[in-house]
C-alpha cells in the first residue's frame, strides 16, 4: 500500500476511533490501519527515532520474557504491565511515572493515533468495568506495542487484535518526550 492511501486510512481510523470513543462506552470496537491477524512484528525504524525513543524501544525489548508477577516491576525476575513500564522509563530515561495504568493515562498527554510514536504508551480497559483503564503498553509502531501478558510474561502484540480493539481507551504522549 502506498503512502498517501496509507495516510487516508490512518486519517479514516482517527475519525472512527473519535466517534467511538465520544459515543456509547458499551460497544466500542476500533478498527486500526493494516488490521493483518497474527504474523511477527514489524522492525521499528531506529534510524528515524530520536536517541530517547530508541533508548525506550530498546529497553522495553529487552524485557520480552520477563514472567507476569502482580505488583512486580523486575526485569527477567516479574512484572505487572504498569510496572514494567515505570521501570522501562526510569532506566532508559530516568522519568518517573505514576505506578498504575489508570494513573499514567492520567499523567500523559493524550494523543491521536497520527501522532503516534515508538515509546508513546497505549491505554485499554481489560479489567470488569469496562470505562476503567486497567493495562498500559508501550508502543513500537502504529500496530505492535510491548506489554505485560498475565498469561505469557512480557510480549510484542498487536492492536489491531479483535480483543485490544474492542477494549482500547487511549495513546498517551510522557510529558518531557
Amino acid at each position: 500500500m502506498n503512502r498517501s492511501i496509507q495516510g487516508l486510512h490512518i486519517i479514516a481510523t482517527v475519525a472512527v476511533v473519535l466517534l467511538l470513543l465520544g459515543g456509547c462506552r458499551s460497544h466500542r470496537s476500533v478498527r486500526f490501519p493494516g488490521a493483518a491477524q497474527g504474523g511477527a512484528p514489524v522492525n521499528v525504524e531506529f534510524a528515524r527515532l530520536s536517541k530517547e525513543r530508541r533508548q525506550l524501544i530498546e529497553e522495553a525489548q529487552s524485557w520480552i520474557g520477563t514472567p507476569y508477577k502482580y505488583a512486580e516491576s523486575t526485569k527477567h525476575r516479574g512484572s505487572d504491565c504498569s510496572g514494567m513500564v515505570v521501570s522501562v522509563y526510569l532506566d532508559a530515561l530516568g522519568i518517573k511515572l505514576p505506578r498504575n495504568s489508570a494513573q499514567q493515562a492520567e499523567f500523559c498527554r493524550p494523543v491521536q493515533l497520527r501522532q503516534v510514536l515508538p515509546g508513546d504508551l497505549v491505554f485499554f480497559a481489560t479489567g470488569k468495568d469496562q470505562s476503567k483503564i486497567s493495562h498500559v503498553g508501550i508502543m513500537l509502531d502504529y500496530e505492535n506495542f510491548i506489554h505485560v501478558s498475565t498469561s505469557k510474561g512480557v510480549v510484542i502484540s498487536k492492536i489491531t487484535t479483535p480483543y485490544y480493539t474492542s477494549r482500547f481507551m487511549g495513546f498517551g504522549k510522557v510529558p518531557g518526550l
